[in-house]
């Protein structure tokens, strides 16, 4: 069956779902087919596609399991025994609204086979877990250790579901399985660098060739860190800092040029750090938060390549690790993270020609070990994971000023992933879901294109 629409050209204006397109999405819910659709509702099967193309743009989603999602927050569906309290809108966040008049609930039962069944109760109660993650805001406690720098003492654990959406496109995979590393593109190469893997902390540098959709090896890190990221400037990619095979923070700042395949150190940091958010904007790189060998920092740390020096900026509202950063319309925002044995949600705002902070929305769930990708005017929050299931990323619009839902390639406690973007194409790189990860996937949030052909005389 297939998950993904293929026409989009013509986008509906209107945002409720018509009648017919309400009992499509009920029946899509159950787990049925187009051609299972059709039959039932004794239509064709192009114009089941054609309704379920409009629904997927009101909903503004892009895959069948999204619009399952929306379709049990919204009541549409209810899955037996299931709280009615736990429904959300699509943007995560409660409401004590039930299911319109037009829409009555459907429960999920017969006709779906017992396969079908089992795997449409096993997404709910996904989704349903991480509506009850997203309501009690600060409440929730991680269950991993108080200081959580590694993922060793857990590896080997029962991997989480693999959700299968093919709205994300499995790549090559690295060489190696590992988690907690840097990634950064320059041009059309991604770059692999460190991580800890179950034989513990690496130098390991691969880099994925895009045009030729290829993998070579790159001259390993002088010092191998874990618990570290990546901004590239120019040919290099700057990599303040880390967690060292020792299990200390350290200070070193180390750069990678990608096309002379060298490392040179540069100016170290103020003092040690690891567990950082970072990203680049107008040529400087921005450090936030991190743990600096006894708790977790509120520090904003600048580095000027120019001077080869480092700066302090306006701290952070609050002292934070595992968070992640990214530059969007001249702002820096950093989202989510971990400190004091829980996540946060928190989204914060830096404004580097004001050098002051304010606060944005905060995500629907919270998220620690994520990545960030600033893509054509929005945010995408990617992985994360320590308090439970997470069943899909995040998209921030800062038009509206809200979180929405976009599909994810796992389920799970998917944390120390390296996120990084090429054009509009996210690229995630590792993790840990139960066991490190060699896993290079793509996702493109505007897989459908129009082309125009040039007016001729």
């Amino acid at each position: 069956m297939s998950d993904r629409i293929d026409d989009f050209s013509e986008q509906p204006t209107n945002t409720e779902l018509s009648e017919r397109e309400l009992e499509i999405l009920c029946l899509l819910a159950t787990g049925l087919s187009n051609k299972e659709i059709a039959g039932q509702l004794v239509l064709s099967v192009n114009t089941v596609k054609v309704h379920l193309r409009n629904i997927f743009a009101k909903l503004g989603v892009q895959s069948r399991t999204e619009a399952t999602l929306i379709a049990i927050q919204r009541g549409y569906v209810s899955v037996p025994g299931a709280p009615t309290s736990l429904a959300t809108e699509p943007n995560g966040q409660p409401t004590s609204e039930t299911a319109p008049a037009t829409a009555p609930a459907v429960e999920i039962e017969a006709p779906l086979s017992v396969g079908r069944r089992i795997a449409l109760i096993a997404t709910a109660v996904i989704a349903l877990g991480s509506a009850v993650i997203a309501a009690p805001r600060g409440s929730a406690q991680s269950n991993a250790a108080s200081q959580p720098f590694s993922d060793s003492n857990h590896a080997g654990g029962a991997m989480a579901v693999e959700a299968g959406d093919s709205a994300w496109q499995a790549l090559s995979p690295m060489s190696v399985a590992r988690g907690r590393l840097a990634a950064a593109s320059v041009g059309s190469q991604i770059v692999a660098i460190g991580g800890e893997t179950p034989s513990g902390v690496t130098a390991l540098v691969e880099i994925w060739d895009v045009s030729s959709q290829k993998w070579r090896t790159g001259q390993n890190k002088p010092t191998p860190v874990a618990n570290v990221s990546a901004a590239a400037v120019g040919n290099k990619v700057i990599v303040p800092g880390g967690y060292t095979a020792a299990g200390a923070p350290t200070s070193i700042v180390e750069a990678y040029d990608v096309v002379s395949d060298t490392w040179t150190t540069l100016a170290p940091l103020p003092g040690p750090r690891f567990a950082y958010a970072l990203t680049a904007q107008n040529g400087k790189v921005y450090l936030f938060g991190g743990w600096d060998g006894k708790g977790y920092a509120n520090t904003t740390l600048i580095y000027d390549p120019q001077g080869n020096h480092w700066a302090s900026g306006a701290a952070m509202p609050i002292g934070r690790g595992f968070a992640s950063a990214a530059s969007l319309s001249g702002a820096i925002y950093v989202v989510g993270g971990y400190a004091d044995d829980h996540e946060f949600d928190r989204c914060d705002r830096y404004l580097p020609g004001e050098d002051r902070w304010e606060t944005c929305a905060p995500m629907s769930v919270r998220r620690g070990g994520l990545g960030l990708a600033s893509i054509s005017g929005q945010l995408y929050a990617i992985g994360g994971g320590w308090n439970g299931a997470l069943s899909f990323n995040e998209r921030y619009d800062p038009n509206s000023k809200a979180w929405s839902i976009v599909p994810t390639p796992f389920t799970g406690q998917w944390r120390g992933v390296g996120i990084t973007h090429i054009g509009n194409d996210i690229y995630a790189l590792g993790g840990w879901n139960g066991q490190y990860l060699n896993v290079l996937e793509k996702y493109n949030p505007f897989p459908f294109s129009i082309f125009v052909p040039a007016a001729t005389k």
